[in-house]
């Protein structure tokens, strides 16, 4: 697991390097910053192993762990956060920030352990969810690993994909065809411009349009939009839904 420790002393740095060299779960890739903006540095810069856990302490000199741990969850693929403080009076802040772990100083071993087992199982986790086909999404200057499964469909525009899921849009660069023959067991094209997760068709239904008139429009989980169905990839569409049925 690759490890950033966050700890504005050096000797609280020094004594987790420690606990972590005892630690039953290991070996593990160990980083320090003495700050939030060395630790910044450290995390956008990490290659080719991201840092997966931040041992992070809260008062530090410029920004504080709690304001840290926002930066962090803003970040398209944030680490695990487990707080390690000598003040006990933080944790419910520290948990509203999705904190995974609370530890309070001097640090047991046995707790840590404890955190360490709890970041691996979020990581098993996140390796299940992740293990089908992704999208990567560039934004705010990182990398969004984007499961498939996640994604409603995805419309050409003029120079970009809009790729929407039920919670939001994002834009990916490329041309849908590629899309489509890398993904041809997950998406369907229902139009010269929409390719639609096969997954997430819900059914079609008739409606008129003042400028194009009568057409089909399809219904996908989770959007409250009809997408319209070009005529020559209608009896393609009503086949997957009597598949799917």
């Amino acid at each position: 697991m690759h490890i950033l420790i966050v700890d504005d002393e050096a000797l609280a740095r020094g004594r987790l390097r420690t606990l972590l060299g005892d630690c039953a779960h290991g070996p593990h890739l160990l980083q320090e910053a003495a700050d939030a903006q060395q630790a910044l540095r450290i995390l956008q810069t990490a290659q080719p192993t991201p840092v997966q856990l931040v041992l992070l302490d809260i008062h530090m000199p410029g920004q504080d762990g709690l304001q840290f741990a926002q930066t962090l969850n803003s970040m398209p693929n944030p680490p695990a956060t487990v707080f390690v403080t000598a003040h006990a009076n933080h944790a419910v802040q520290a948990f509203e920030l999705d904190a995974l772990d609370y530890l309070t100083k001097p640090v047991r071993l046995e707790r840590l352990q404890q955190s360490l087992q709890k970041a691996e199982r979020a990581l098993s986790t996140l390796s299940v969810v992740e293990s089908g086909p992704v999208l990567l999404i560039q934004e705010r200057g990182g990398t969004l690993r984007l499961p498939l499964s996640e994604v409603r469909f995805l419309k050409a525009e003029q120079k970009y994909i809009t790729v929407r899921t039920v919670q939001r849009n994002y834009i990916l660069d490329g041309a849908l065809a590629d899309l489509e023959t890398r993904h041809c067991e997950q998406l369907l094209r229902i139009h010269r411009n929409a390719l639609v997760l096969r997954a997430a068709l819900r059914g079609l239904e008739k409606y008129d349009d003042p400028e194009e008139g009568e057409g089909w429009g399809l219904r996908l989980q989770g959007i409250p939009e009809l997408l319209p169905v070009s005529r020559r990839q209608l009896a393609l569409v009503k086949t997957e839904l009597k598949d799917g049925a």
